[in-house]
């Protein structure tokens, strides 16, 4: 009993961060009471990745915060690095955290000849070091079977929840809208949680063979007269969501907001967005959002207590179950 003791006691928590999104990864140190692990990282002229960790992990449980940001490939490479490189530092164990996951919407295939790049990035992980991954609502529940261990996949659901009921004033006639068919599920237990909300969707058609092109259809479900927040997991380019905003008016909503986990803004979706009918945009800080991406009617909501909890959690091997119930 007392070696098992003194084991527990010489764990140490260790947590870090590339260069993707430090504010958010300095955000969960402060929440768990830690500073991040010193970090030195740059690149050669020739754009190689240099990094090396300044201070010891040897027996540590490491969590290595890194979502994938633009440019993506660069950050999912220094992902990989810094996981390969902590791999060969006699680490306890090694955890991904991953709050937006690249390549997540490449979860199958379409067509023939084409590759799941989704399945690709997780063996990437895996091969570099990664035992466990915790990560922030990703495009589809399946990529979770993908990774061969433990997979914390966290909901930012509630901080929009609690956002909605603040923030709506008539919750009576709220109709919870999906962008698509996919997202219908997901919109409904949106619903479950603002009493008297309906569902709606949008009936969407995709072409596969041009990215980020889409034509919506009709919407599916009571509207009219009603307050409309539609739910998605991402926005990347706005244009899913300002079709859905648009069909919203025009099938008589009263009013409409936006909630999403993962704010991309790719292009000139911000400039979109801040122009279209919707009353507020509201996301959560998975990915950094610069100023110039920032508009008016942004909101956006901070997701480091729920990674802290989950780290946390992990740590001290306590069930995180509490963590998907939403308020």
């Amino acid at each position: 009993m007392g070696e098992a003791i003194e084991f527990l006691r010489a764990r140490k928590m260790l947590v870090c961060s590339g260069r993707a999104h430090p504010v958010l990864a300095e955000e969960v140190a402060y929440q768990l009471g830690i500073e991040l692990l010193p970090i030195k990282v740059y690149d050669f002229a020739n754009g190689e990745i240099y990094l090396r960790f300044l201070d010891s992990v040897r027996g540590s449980d490491v969590f290595v915060i890194q979502p994938h940001v633009n440019p993506i490939n660069k950050s999912i490479m220094e992902n990989l690095i810094m996981l390969d490189a902590l791999k060969r530092a006699s680490t306890k164990s090694i955890t991904a955290v991953v709050p937006h996951f690249g390549y997540a919407r490449q979860d199958k295939k379409h067509n023939s000849r084409e590759p799941i790049t989704a399945r690709l990035m997780v063996d990437l992980l895996a091969a570099a070091g990664a035992t466990r991954m915790v990560t922030v609502d990703l495009h589809s529940d399946q990529i979770q079977g993908f990774f061969n261990g433990p997979v914390d996949h966290l909901e930012a659901g509630p901080l929009l929840y609690k956002w909605v009921r603040r923030n709506v004033k008539d919750l009576t006639k709220v109709t919870v809208v999906s962008p698509d068919a996919g997202r219908t599920k997901a919109s409904e237990k949106f619903a479950t949680r603002i009493r008297g909300a309906k569902v709606a969707f949008i009936h969407k058609m995709r072409d596969v063979n041009q990215p980020n092109k889409t034509v919506s259809d009709v919407v599916v479900g009571d509207v009219r007269g009603r307050v409309c927040i539609v739910n998605d997991d991402l926005i990347d380019t706005g244009g899913t969501i300002l079709s859905a905003i648009n069909l919203l008016v025009e099938a008589g909503a009263k009013e409409i907001y936006v909630t999403a986990t993962h704010g991309i803004f790719s292009k000139n979706a911000a400039d979109k967005l801040e122009k279209s009918a919707a009353k507020a945009i509201v996301v959560t800080n998975t990915v950094p959002i610069p100023k110039r991406q920032q508009f008016k009617k942004l909101e956006i909501l901070s997701i480091a207590p729920l990674i802290a909890s989950a780290i946390d959690g992990i740590f001290h091997e306590e069930p995180l179950g509490a963590l998907f119930q939403a308020s």
